[in-house]
């Protein structure tokens, strides 16, 4: 399909994409989607209907600037005459600026996915985009009543729990007498990742508006979306215990290594280990591989934690956890108690062999073999002795210990969740 280049400043490059449609989609770009080389936001979907399509990508972060927008009003309308159906589309900064430019270009339909109503730290409590706020190009910038209509329809999609975005919403919704809103709870602001559907597109910019037809349509593209299942399990790690596993159980998906960032991943195996559910196949179906695997009966555990729980270095995450006696016992393939002594270095027994317990200054955990060579980046781990208590160190730094069992090394030997017991207790 032709392409050309039909304006350009120093903030904004706009883009025509010719197609054999009626409609005319304006698409705007965003922080990640900004202006390289001839690339249009959402290119692939809007190709694949034979969209006709200006594409306005941000150069810079600047929020489409209202100057570079007036100049670029002047210079292409004589394409948007062309068309009776103009929709605009875009998420984020692109949904601030479909909603607040829809006036200016004309358009009939605007889907906003999760859009700023402004980034004006005066104006708004969010903060996220504060940085990127100019005085001399961002006067008055916010969404103004003059600047968007009753005649013209606009679909906002966003998720109604993540207050950054709300507060944006609540603003919007006055300024709006024609609305339409889909909610997609649990998914931040990455609603546009999670609906990324080149069929959803279509029907955004095609189909009249039916909130029944709609709500389909979104179940339907987020259950296919691997997005969708990281948000939220974020969101409900901590409050719903058993909804990660109702989601392995009634899904059939297995997840890429590199799905999930390392602090989720560990925290999906921790809540698996707790609720004593760490098969193979459900480490499996969250892309998580193991290291190791222990084969040796575990029996004894020896220190504990101000929690009342058991220190011991998990297999999966490669990390420093703690857990409750039973929680270790149903997953002692994984779950490694530590062999310490005294005013010692910390090591531990993995299949009938000695490991020490090492760190870098990034908090990567290596085991190595009792007699081979540190690598000169790694250190061993102390197990020191004081006179009502003991701790684990790593340099100058000691290992704390919160209440979800989570571990990190602070520079405050003080603190109370770093105290550890030397106990004989034993799993029954």
């Amino acid at each position: 399909m032709d392409k050309q280049i039909i304006f350009e400043d120093e903030h904004i490059r706009v883009i025509f994409l010719k197609g054999s449609s009626d409609t005319l989609v304006v698409s705007f770009g965003d922080l990640i989607s900004r202006a390289k080389g001839m690339s249009i936001n959402a290119e692939k979907s809007l190709i694949k209907y034979q969209y006709n399509v200006i594409g306005i990508m941000p150069k810079q972060k600047t929020w489409f600037p209202k100057s570079s927008m007036l100049q670029m009003q002047q210079q292409i309308q004589p394409i948007l005459e062309q068309f009776k159906q103009i929709v605009g589309y875009g998420g984020s900064m692109g949904g601030y600026a479909a909603i607040k430019y829809s006036n200016l270009l004309n358009m009939q339909k605007i889907v906003a996915f999760v859009p700023q109503y402004s980034i004006d730290p005066d104006v708004v409590q969010d903060r996220r985009y504060a940085e990127f706020f100019d005085p001399s190009i961002h006067q008055e910038m916010q969404i103004q009543a003059d600047e968007v209509d009753a005649s013209r329809e606009y679909i906002i999609v966003y998720d109604p729990y993540f207050a950054e975005d709300k507060e944006h919403f609540l603003k919007i919704q006055p300024l709006l007498p024609n609305m339409h809103v889909i909610h997609l709870p649990f998914t931040g602001h990455e609603a546009l990742s999670v609906l990324a559907s080149s069929q959803l597109l279509n029907d955004f910019v095609e189909q009249p508006f039916d909130i029944t037809y709609f709500y389909k349509r979104v179940r339907e593209v987020k259950k296919q979306s691997k997005f969708y299942y990281r948000h939220v399990l974020d969101a409900l790690l901590t409050r719903h215990h058993q909804a990660l596993l109702r989601i392995l159980e009634n899904n059939d998906f297995v997840l890429d290594e590199r799905y999930f960032d390392a602090l989720l991943k560990q925290k999906l195996v921790q809540q698996l280990f707790n609720l004593k559910q760490g098969t193979e196949q459900n480490l499996q179906k969250l892309g998580i591989q193991p290291h190791f695997v222990q084969h040796t009966e575990i029996s004894a555990l020896s220190i504990r934690t101000v929690q009342d729980k058991f220190l011991v270095f998990n297999l999966v995450s490669l990390k420093l956890e703690s857990y409750s006696a039973e929680a270790i016992k149903a997953n002692q393939q994984y779950l490694l108690p530590l062999k310490v002594t005294a005013n010692a270095v910390v090591e531990l027994e993995l299949n009938a062999k000695s490991y020490l317990v090492t760190m870098n200054d990034r908090g990567i955990h290596k085991l190595v073999k009792v007699g081979e060579a540190l690598a000169l980046d790694q250190s061993l781990l102390l197990f020191k002795y004081y006179a009502d208590f003991y701790s684990l160190s790593y340099k100058q730094l000691t290992l704390s210990c919160d209440d979800q069992g989570l571990s990190h090394f602070i520079d405050n030997s003080a603190d109370e969740q770093t105290k550890l017991q030397f106990v004989s207790s034993m799993i029954q």
